[in-house]
């Protein structure tokens, strides 16, 4: 799609801070009862009653997280707000709230900002949270954004990292390694695009491993289907730097070890073929890939049959007593020690 070069651009000094906090966020709407006072004043205000307030928070930098020359502002709002509520989901808690703080540049105009808070929106439309503040300032490296995730639960509902137990079964919802499968196209269509800008990329056949990275979804559902199944898992995280890193932390804080089956872990077709296509290890990209945003949790055995011959659900492993260690027992039933290759912050 080419470029309107002529777009009206506005600059962000024509608002001021608060006007432009007005103008990013007059459509905002109230939708949570524990939302007594949102945007426009010092501070909100929620009231929980007798639930419990989870929260969590990431920060998004440009050229760090995210690079713009093929991640759409409106894409780039969505998956900020998704990327959080993904960490409240992973507690097993329900999203209600969120605060949205950036720092921008001069190069940003007004329609820019307003496609970013469109995302945003949309985000907060689809999952049911308010946006209920934050702020803006300046920057002189590009984009920064900062999101805060709120969130409730009743008491005793609540699961952590630590609850895993030996014979636990290891489960994964969805499927792994497409959202870095998507980047690599994503990448190697960048650089062809600095050889010939006039090239545009067929990316027709890699359609969901491109929505994975540029699109994700947080797993809500999954929460309100353990619910519905009556299913509570021993410990729980979200699927962000890579499922061995993630294994590992759940191995690390509940104090066992674990065997994870290589011909187990889910792969959608199209990152098969896409290895493939790159000549890169499947299993690999799972492992290491990260940004897949699905839930990782054990389970009772005893819950097995609640969970059996469901297809959100993948049993990919079980956890093992901490001195027999944590493995990836391969296709050829041979076992390598898993070690924490996925994202690294520093």
């Amino acid at each position: 799609m080419i470029e309107d070069k002529n777009q009206q651009k506005t600059e962000l000094s024509d608002l001021g801070e608060f006007g432009l906090i007005d103008h990013l966020t007059r459509d905002f709407k109230i939708k949570q009862k524990s939302t007594i006072k949102g945007i426009g004043d010092d501070a909100a205000i929620l009231s929980f009653k007798n639930k419990e307030i989870v929260i969590s928070t990431d920060l998004l930098i440009e050229n760090v997280h995210f690079d713009l020359s093929y991640m759409p502002l409106k894409h780039l709002g969505y998956k900020a707000i998704i990327v959080n509520l993904s960490d409240v989901y992973a507690m097993n808690a329900s999203a209600t709230q969120v605060t949205v703080s950036i720092a921008v540049s001069n190069r940003f105009p007004l329609e820019a900002l307003e496609e970013l808070y469109s995302g945003i929106e949309t985000a907060a439309k689809i999952y049911n949270i308010d946006v209920i503040g934050g702020d803006t300032t300046s920057s002189t490296t590009g984009l920064i954004i900062s999101v805060t995730a709120i969130g409730e639960i009743k008491d005793g509902d609540e699961v952590y990292r630590n609850g895993a137990r030996p014979n636990d079964l290891l489960v994964v919802s969805g499927d792994l390694g497409g959202a870095y499968m998507g980047l690599q196209v994503l990448e190697r269509e960048k650089e062809v695009f600095k050889v010939n800008p006039n090239n545009q990329p067929d990316l027709d056949s890699y359609t969901y491993i491109i929505e994975r990275q540029l699109k994700p979804e947080a797993r809500k559902d999954i929460i309100k289907l353990l619910k519905d199944l009556d299913v509570k898992p021993t410990s729980m995280i979200d699927i962000s730097d890579g499922l061995s890193s993630e294994i590992m932390h759940i191995c690390k804080q509940s104090e066992v070890g674990c065997d994870l089956y290589e011909n187990k872990i889910p792969l959608d077709p199209q990152v098969i073929s896409t290895c493939e296509e790159f000549n890169i290890d499947s299993t690999t990209i799972a492992l290491n890939g990260g940004e897949d945003y699905e839930l990782l949790m054990t389970v009772s055995q005893k819950d097995y049959s609640k969970l059996k011959g469901n297809p959100n659900f993948t049993v990919i492993g079980y956890m093992k007593e901490k001195a027999e260690g944590m493995h990836l027992v391969t296709r050829s039933e041979m076992k390598i020690p898993l070690k924490a290759q996925g994202w690294k912050s520093f």
